[in-house]
């Protein structure tokens, strides 16, 4: 059975040269990607196809879902968007099913699913369209004054997940399958404290979690909270190293890379 690594990350020429375009954030300067939250120094190199494909071997992982995260700002600045979706099909055309595109915002044929952001999901959980939605953390503000520079990431990224997955809930959706990365910003550790305000109902049905920059501890959590069956292996790579998540799992690792995603991807 193929591993899927269902959160990844993967810049086309196409999109750095939008990005270089902008004259304000978000645009990428040299190899420096700025942000409202901040200034980044970038590794382009880990944006190149045989790069990714060799890192993928080396986790012995099959395929990659992979998507530009709404932290880049592509909701903010549309033509970001146009230029990724445009080019990551190229990319994904020349690593031969290796590499599987979700679209930004908005179904689009040749892609496997559609990316949306956290705010968008909380602001219209009803409107949001796809045959398979991923949510991600959106733009972000800069840490507030004296916080340090992992607020926004830790905090700000995490809040937005579990008010999206908040906001799924109580729309009374389950028509499509929906992933929430980060797991949903450990929204699956809140359901007791949720039954206790009185509703029952559960996950519903079709909703997911992966498990980009968390380990062992929390993903037991969040099995015991919701079933090992909804939760999928995703490592945020380029951004997180894979092999940390991945040596947490142990022998979770089949079935988080395996056949929980196979139900959705292959």
């Amino acid at each position: 059975m193929p591993r899927f690594d269902v959160h990844q990350h993967l810049w086309p020429e196409q999109l750095l040269a939008a990005l270089a375009r902008r004259s304000e954030p978000p645009r990428l300067v040299g190899s420096r990607l700025d942000l409202r939250e901040g200034s980044f120094e970038t590794d382009l190199g880990a944006h190149e196809l045989d790069t990714r494909l060799r890192l993928l071997d080396r986790d012995e992982v099959d395929v990659a879902i992979v998507s530009f995260p709404p932290t880049i700002g592509f909701e903010e600045a549309p033509e970001l968007a146009e230029a990724y979706d445009e080019g990551i099909l190229e990319l994904a055309a020349a690593s031969r099913g290796r590499i599987l595109p979700l679209a930004c915002g908005e179904e689009r044929n040749g892609f496997v699913g559609t990316c949306v952001s956290a705010q968008r999901v909380v602001r219209e959980p009803l409107a949001v369209q796809g045959s398979l939605l991923f949510v991600h953390p959106g733009y972000s503000p800069a840490p507030p004054d004296g916080k340090p520079g992992w607020w926004t990431p830790v905090v700000e990224y995490t809040g937005q997940m579990q008010a999206a997955f908040a906001a799924w809930l109580a729309s009374g959706r389950s028509d499509v399958p929906i992933v929430f990365a980060i797991m949903a910003g450990g929204a699956p550790f809140q359901l007791e404290r949720l039954r206790s305000r009185g509703d029952r109902a559960g996950v519903p049905a079709n909703v997911y979690f992966d498990t980009a920059s968390y380990g062992r501890h929390a993903v037991d959590l969040a099995i015991k909270a919701c079933g090992v069956e909804r939760i999928l292996y995703g490592s945020d790579a380029p951004v997180m190293d894979p092999r940390t998540t991945i040596e947490s799992l142990g022998s979770l690792f089949d079935t988080l890379a395996g056949a929980n995603p196979a139900r959705l991807f292959a």
